[in-house]
């Protein structure tokens, strides 16, 4: 199986492995004061400032959670008090979800957040909080955070970013763009799941409401017993991070490979994640495709991993303008070790699967024709 779904889940780096295994060994609870509990909590706060050089951070804005979707939550309850709530179109249900009633940003054609709504809006509604997403998880196209940023701070606003794809991709300070906070994942960037965190600007650390409430861990702002297992290898993938400068080239064959088949590459003009190409095949459903491919080997996803299983038109294409291709698209991400023929290998997967889709829609119409 060649598996090309890494913004679902990226496969465990080897470093991520041996920091998980570590920490398994550790016998104490990270809270406890005794030897044991002192040796888990070195662990922990180990992961921490690794994480907080990795990101340009200070450790203790950092925290713990059990992966980006209760970190951007948080993130929602803690900075969007007596604020208007908005996000972007295209933005992860996870986002959508923690606030139900919130104001959704109109994007560009090529997927972006458009500057001049966000502009119109924040007019009529100062001082809100603004999330945004770093890297969209279906077509891998990058926000402007630093103009978003930009047009907060001029409107009093807050930006969150949900940075679970980007983090680890591309290379980004995103509390140096002025984001107030943003959230990363740990099996996004090649940890185990279960690991997350929210990265907080030190003007919002330090008050920032629990929305888990418990033991009074993480200073307060999360209660539980952290995963540490899952936090040491978060820590540990993202510090073995690279570009994926030679996971783009890849990419860029595919998708001028697939587009000489007829295909439709989604967000082409915009700026992208260097391992994410989503593909439109105009006429073939993506079920269809995925069956197909899986049928063959090949490991891609329609849309988010999150809701996979609905057979609904991406949101995230609809809100980019398309009315069919939003049901006929197909998301490529190659993961951190791919192999050097993954795109021979999908490609020819590809052909093979389009040339039987339009043999298929071909004999359909002619088959109609013939009983009318």
């Amino acid at each position: 199986m060649l598996y090309l779904d890494a913004n679902a889940t990226e496969p465990l780096r080897p470093a991520a492995r041996q920091a998980v295994l570590r920490a398994m060994d550790a016998l104490g609870n990270p809270s406890s004061i005794h030897q044991p509990g002192r040796a888990a909590r070195r662990i922990l706060e180990d992961a921490r400032e690794l994480l907080a050089k990795r990101f340009q951070s200070r450790p203790q804005d950092i925290v713990f959670c059990s992966g980006a979707t209760e970190a951007n939550a948080l993130a929602i309850h803690a900075l969007g008090i007596n604020r208007p709530i908005m996000y972007g179109a295209t933005e992860h249900d996870a986002i959508r979800a923690a606030a139900p009633h919130g104001i959704a940003i109109p994007v560009l054609s090529n997927g972006m957040f458009d500057p001049a709504a966000l502009e119109s809006l924040l007019i009529r509604h100062h001082g809100a909080l603004v999330c945004l997403m770093a890297a969209n998880n279906e077509t891998g196209i990058l926000h402007d955070i630093a103009a978003g940023a930009e047009i907060c701070a001029a409107h009093g606003a807050l930006l969150h970013v949900d940075a679970a794809q980007a983090a680890g991709r591309c290379p980004a300070d995103w509390l140096g763009l002025g984001a107030a906070s943003f959230s990363i994942s740990g099996h996004k960037a090649g940890g185990l799941m279960g690991a997350g965190a929210l990265f907080l600007a030190p003007e919002h650390s330090a008050h920032a409401a629990a929305l888990q409430k418990g033991g009074g861990q993480e200073m307060g702002r999360r209660g539980g017993t952290p995963a540490l297992p899952a936090i040491a290898g978060m820590a540990a993938a993202l510090e073995a991070t690279d570009h994926f400068v030679n996971i783009a080239a890849q990419r860029d064959e595919i998708a001028a490979f697939c587009v000489r088949l007829g295909a439709v590459v989604i967000g082409q003009s915009a700026p992208r994640l260097p391992n994410t190409v989503c593909l439109a095949l105009p006429g073939v459903r993506a079920d269809t495709q995925l069956i197909a491919l899986d049928m063959a080997g090949i490991a891609v996803s329609a849309g988010s991993a999150c809701s996979s299983g609905k057979l609904a038109a991406s949101h995230v294409l609809t809100a980019m303008g398309f009315s069919t291709l939003a049901s006929q698209a197909i998301r490529v991400s190659l993961p951190w070790n791919a192999p050097a023929n993954a795109c021979e290998v999908f490609t020819s997967a590809y052909a093979a699967m389009a040339a039987r889709a339009l043999r298929v829609q071909k004999l359909g119409v002619s088959e109609a024709v013939t009983a009318a």
